[in-house]
C-alpha cells in the first residue's frame, strides 16, 4: 500500500508522541497513549475538514454552523466559577444528598481561593 491516508500525521509530530507516551525516558512508549495522541489528533484533523466543508457550503450560514459543530464535538470544561455557581445553586435550592453538599462546599470553596486578595 503506497497511498498515504489524507489524515496521516507528519513524522516529526509521531516522534512528539512517542517521546510524550514514554513512562520513563529509559522505557518504550506505552502502546495505549500513543494509540490515544494519534486517535485525538486524527479525530481533530476530521472535525476541522467538516468545519472547513461546512463553510465552503454555505458562506453565511456555514460559519456558524461551524462553530456550533465544534462546540457540540469539542466542548470545554466548565470553568471554576461556572461549577462553584452550579454548586451554589444545588446547595440553595436542596438538591444535594450529603456526599455532594460537600464536594459542592469544596468546590466554592476552591473558586473562593482562587480569586485574588482584595488590597
Amino acid at each position: 500500500m503506497t497511498e498515504q491516508h489524507p489524515i496521516t500525521p507528519p513524522p516529526d509530530l509521531v516522534e512528539d508522541w512517542i517521546e510524550l507516551a514514554k513512562p520513563l525516558p529509559q522505557r518504550p512508549p506505552n502502546p495505549g497513549e500513543l494509540a490515544t495522541l494519534a486517535a485525538q489528533w486524527g479525530a481533530d484533523q476530521e472535525l476541522e475538514a467538516c468545519c472547513d466543508w461546512l463553510m465552503s457550503q454555505s458562506p453565511v450560514d456555514g460559519i456558524r454552523r461551524s462553530q456550533r459543530l465544534c462546540v457540540a464535538r469539542r466542548p470545554k470544561s466548565p470553568s471554576l466559577k461556572e461549577q462553584a455557581l452550579g454548586a451554589l445553586y444545588a446547595i440553595a435550592t436542596g438538591a444535594d444528598d450529603t456526599r455532594e453538599f460537600h464536594q459542592d462546599l469544596e468546590t466554592i470553596k476552591h473558586a473562593l481561593e482562587a480569586l485574588p486578595d482584595a488590597d
